[in-house]
């Protein structure tokens, strides 16, 4: 069966008899006869009984009743296969960290003028999340942290993170235009991210460096952890430097060895296939994540 043999019997129904289908169709009235036998034969039942008039069966009357739904879907999933192969519809996936989840509505605003029938789904998470994510086929690629042990992943650097620490405006150390010691925020608690977050892990890389161990909160949306110090007393939160922090907190200057964190776009050798419209979006992404270099 196919869209011709459907377009003829809907043809043949609005005219009313065979010769006046072919006249509509311009085809010879053979031509509209040896369809409806084809028709006839692919869904084994008889649609009209033999005669000069298109008298329907009660098989082809129920038949008749469905045909432009036919006709109407099958156009449909036509035009979808064509759109999808020109990569006008379809889904991507994108794993982000939290810490530049600030940059994703402009960037979605600019794709979807592009590419107004792609669905985009954010995934926010951290890297070891996100690269999970990845070795499961549940994103297409991740703007995340460097990992160790990457195969089966790649990974292009973008730009370096860096440690931040913030206190609110009314913490003792806020006033103070000085370099502090690990050693003296360890006096007050701190705020980082969850035992996963690759931030939380260089945190407690550098904090072997010394004695004295803080008391940690530990919280995995980044984001979020401004509001904390501002509800705990005296506590510190840490943060990359990145991220874009409200007035009522301030940045502390911390001496620190090494708070590096190269962040760049992660991807699954295995599931790897970057269409023109994930290109699209990720060189949005690059474009706009250079600025922060």
């Amino acid at each position: 069966m196919d869209l011709k043999e459907l377009i003829t019997f809907q043809t043949i129904l609005r005219q009313g008899t065979f010769s006046k289908a072919a006249e509509s169709l311009h085809y010879a009235q053979s031509t509209i006869t040896n369809q409806i036998q084809r028709l006839e034969k692919e869904l084994g039942i008889s649609l009209f009984y033999r005669g000069w008039e298109a008298e329907l069966t009660p098989a082809g009357k129920i038949f008749a009743e469905e045909v432009d739904d036919l006709i109407n879907h099958w156009k449909f999933v036509t035009e979808q296969a064509k759109a999808i192969q020109k990569e006008e519809v379809g889904t991507i996936n994108i794993g982000i960290i939290d810490s530049i989840t600030n940059i994703v509505p402009s960037i979605l605003a600019r794709f979807s003028r592009e590419k107004p029938k792609i669905v985009c789904n954010f995934v926010v998470g951290n890297t070891n999340s996100l690269a999970a994510a990845l070795e499961k086929n549940e994103i297409d690629f991740a703007i995340c942290a460097e990992i160790a042990g990457q195969f089966p992943y790649t990974f292009e650097s973008l730009y370096e993170e860096k440690l931040a620490f913030i206190v609110s405006n009314i913490h003792p150390f806020a006033n103070k235009s000085r370099m502090y010691s690990l050693e003296e925020l360890c006096d007050y608690p701190i705020v980082t991210g969850g035992k996963n977050c690759i931030y939380q892990l260089k945190l407690e890389k550098e904090l072997l460096t010394i004695s004295k161990k803080p008391f940690c909160y530990t919280i995995s949306q980044l984001s979020i952890i401004p509001q904390f110090i501002i509800s705990i007393d005296g506590a510190i939160g840490v943060i990359v430097s990145s991220m874009p922090i409200p007035d009522n907190c301030k940045k502390l200057d911390v001496e620190i060895n090494n708070s590096d964190i190269k962040i760049g776009i992660m991807r699954n050798l295995r599931y790897d296939n970057m269409t023109s419209s994930k290109q699209l979006l990720l060189n949005y992404l690059i474009e706009s994540l250079s600025r922060v270099k």
